[in-house]
């Protein structure tokens, strides 16, 4: 597996540019459409499971201290850059 050297998605995170795809669900998000999330998810207890720039299933490990995602396109983000735990 090739390394990742992009980091698209953090940047995106970091100036908080609206997603395409929501993180938790993988739906595009599109005026008008309705997203039903967990109550974990609706609280901001769930780590992302989807790249909000692409819509592909990211590799995500959750921890005691946060969680550290990681997408094949589009770089890696860690919830310590967000100040999430």
């Amino acid at each position: 597996m090739r390394e990742v050297t992009s980091d698209e998605l953090l940047t995106a995170l970091l100036c908080g540019d609206s997603p395409v795809f929501h993180p938790n669900t993988g739906q595009r998000i599109e005026e008008g459409t309705v997203i039903k999330l967990s109550p974990s998810a609706r609280a901001g207890l769930e780590a992302p499971r989807v790249c909000q720039l692409c819509g592909r299933r990211m590799v995500v490990q959750v921890r005691p201290d946060g969680w550290d995602a990681s997408c094949s396109r589009h770089g890696r983000v860690d919830s310590a850059y967000l100040g999430q735990r």
